[in-house]
This record gives structure tokens, C-alpha cells and sequence, in this order.
């Protein structure tokens, strides 16, 4: 079964019901990223199995192995596999020739297409789903916001949807927890409807602008030696919280990872980030960090950021007391990386 975003959701149910592979690729990561916890909500709660696709390039078995295992309290399973293309092929191709169906296998493919030669393994076949995700629109993330909302319980509309989607950088997976906190602050759910509104959204603090993170992620991202370090002091004396700090720097991450898919190869930054304000895209005031960051992560590098702040951010739910150390010392780290 082969989906894009427009024909997703349509077919999400189904597909969790039918298919026990599911390969989500695509420029969109969040995209992609979202449509995985889509499916894994629908197939309900499960022990979660996280590998790499350098683990599996390695170690090709491995897959079906985890696929085919038993929970040591008897629990369900999903395995949930991050890679950057086709370097998970062999392990995918040793889970099918596997005589167990086994548990569900949900893969995020941030570098391939659906011309992969992972995609055209799978997509001819009635067992799996092949999700290419291109970068939405501002209209697509919006009609996306109310969507979650309505399944959430809240009414909402366009005009509050609108400042979600571009709070969050059109990226649908912020967007989604955007839209969970505001129904858990309402107390929404279908069964008992509550209208959202403006006031209600600030309460829960959904821009960062305020909170003065963004010169600090300016500062990191654009590998400003001179700024780094009097903007990570600052944000230490303010106590800003590092989780909320951490959210600040993945909508930025986002927000490029979106701004590179549409810019494709082109070469001149400046006249691309000029039609994106044309299309409101962009915020005038953002071009020139935007800009400079641009010149220093696309590609390869773009990628690595991206991993980075997800494993980051891992680490310190897993590890609150020392959070604030471990992210001074990673934001050092990407300042430097930066600064090349």
C-alpha cells in the first residue's frame, strides 16, 4: 500500500489493521515522524523497541529478531527504526523472508524516497505501507491543526490552527503536542467539546519568543563564538527550563529541515527566503538568522542536528537532574560544529 500525506489518513486505520511494515520516507521528516506515532497510537500500547539504521547495517538479523521476540513481562511490541535511507535494506529484507509475521515494524527514513530500494521492496506488497511526505503548506499544516484538534475535542478556529502551524514551523509533530497540552489544559476530550482560544493557547505557552530562547538558539545554530557563550550565561540565570530550551532548538531544526526540502538545490538563499516571506512562510525578522543558518546546516549536517537534539532531548527526560549540564555541553558542541 503505497500513501502521501493527502491519502494518510484516510488510510491510517486500515493500514494498522492490515499491514505489519511501515516505511515512512520522504524531505517532510516531521511528516513522516508523525505519521509513525499515528499508526502507533492505532495499534495500541506496546513495549517500544527503538534501533538505528547503522545498528541494522551492521547486524541485518537483528530486525527480525527483535520482530520475532517475546517481551520479558509478556507485554505487545512495536519496533521503531530511525535511518537515512537504504542502508536497513538487508534487514528489511531478511524480516520478510522471515516465516513469522511478528510485531509491527515502523520505520522513519529521513534521507530516502519513495524510490528507495527499501520503498520499491515493499511497496507492491498487501502486508505493508510505502508513506512518501513531501513539505506541506501553510494551508495543509493548518486544516492538519484542526483535524487534531476535533479528534482531541476541542473546537478551534482557522485563525488559532494558523498560529499553531506557524508557531510551530509547519511541523505537524509539534503541532500534535501543541494540540494535547491545549486539551489537557481545557480538560477536552470528544465526549465533553471545549472551545480553544487565543488566551488559552499564551497560558500553555506555545511561542518560545517570549521565554527569550531564541537568541540562544540563534546563537548556537549560527556558530556566533562571540554570543554563545554571554546567551547560554543568560539563559542560566533566567532558569529557562532545559526541555522547553531543547523544544526551541527542534522547531528551529524543523523549520530548516522544511525550508531545505523546498528549497531543493538552489544555490541563492537570499531570493528563496524572500518568496517565503512573499508566501508567509517566513517572518521577516527571522531571514537573516535564517539565512546564515541555512548556509552552515543542509544535507548530511542537517541530518546529524536532527539526530542529535532528538537523542538529546532522550536523554534528558531520562536524566532531569542533570539536564542542565548535559545541555550547556551539547550546545557547546553544535555552537563549535557550527563555527566550522
Amino acid at each position: 500500500m503505497k500513501v502521501t500525506q493527502k491519502t494518510f489518513a484516510g488510510a491510517a486505520a486500515r493500514a494498522a489493521q492490515d499491514c505489519r511494515i511501515f516505511y515512512f520516507c520522504g524531505p517532510d521528516e516531521a511528516g513522516a515522524a508523525d505519521a509513525a506515532a499515528r499508526i502507533a497510537g492505532l495499534l495500541g500500547e506496546a513495549e517500544r523497541v527503538e534501533l538505528a539504521g547503522a545498528e541494522l547495517r551492521r547486524d541485518p538479523v537483528r530486525l527480525a529478531d527483535e520482530a520475532r521476540s517475546v517481551s520479558l513481562f509478556g507485554d505487545r511490541r512495536q519496533i521503531h527504526v530511525r535511518t537515512a535511507g537504504d542502508e536497513v535494506f538487508d534487514a528489511v529484507e531478511t524480516l520478510l523472508a522471515s516465516p513469522v509475521d511478528g510485531w509491527p515494524v515502523l520505520i522513519v527514513a529521513s534521507a530516502a524516497t519513495d524510490k528507495s530500494r527499501v520503498a520499491k521492496l515493499l511497496g507492491d506488497r498487501g502486508d505493508t505501507l510505502v508513506g512518501m511526505f513531501h513539505p506541506p503548506d501553510l494551508r495543509s499544516v493548518v486544516d492538519a491543526v484542526r483535524d487534531m484538534a476535533g479528534a482531541a475535542g476541542l473546537r478551534m478556529t482557522g485563525d488559532l490552527a494558523e498560529r499553531i502551524a506557524r508557531a510551530t514551523a509547519l511541523d505537524t509533530r509539534m503541532a500534535r503536542s501543541e494540540v494535547e497540552k491545549l486539551a489537557l489544559y481545557l480538560d477536552a476530550s470528544p465526549q465533553s467539546p471545549r472551545t480553544a482560544d487565543a488566551a488559552a493557547l499564551d497560558a500553555i505557552g506555545a511561542s518560545t519568543e517570549d521565554d527569550g530562547m531564541m537568541p540562544v538558539v540563534n546563537a548556537v545554530l549560527s556558530g556566533d563564538s562571540r554570543r554563545v557563550g554571554s546567551e547560554l550565561a543568560r539563559a542560566r540565570e533566567m532558569g529557562i527550563n532545559p526541555v522547553g530550551l531543547l523544544l526551541a532548538f527542534e522547531r528551529r531544526a524543523a523549520q530548516l529541515a522544511q525550508l531545505c526540502g523546498r528549497m531543493g538545490s538552489r544555490s541563492d538563499i537570499n531570493s528563496f527566503l524572500e518568496q517565503e516571506m512573499a508566501a508567509r512562510r517566513v517572518f521577516f525578522r527571522d531571514k537573516p538568522d535564517l539565512a546564515n543558518q541555512l548556509k552552515r546546516w543542509r544535507g548530511r549536517r542537517l541530518e546529524r542536528l536532527l539526530e542529535r537534539l532528538i537523542s538529546l532531548h532522550r536523554s534528558l527526560l531520562a536524566d532531569s537532574r542533570n539536564a542542565d549540564l548535559a545541555l550547556w555541553q551539547a550546545l557547546a558542541e553544535i555552537a563549535r560544529a557550527a563555527a566550522r
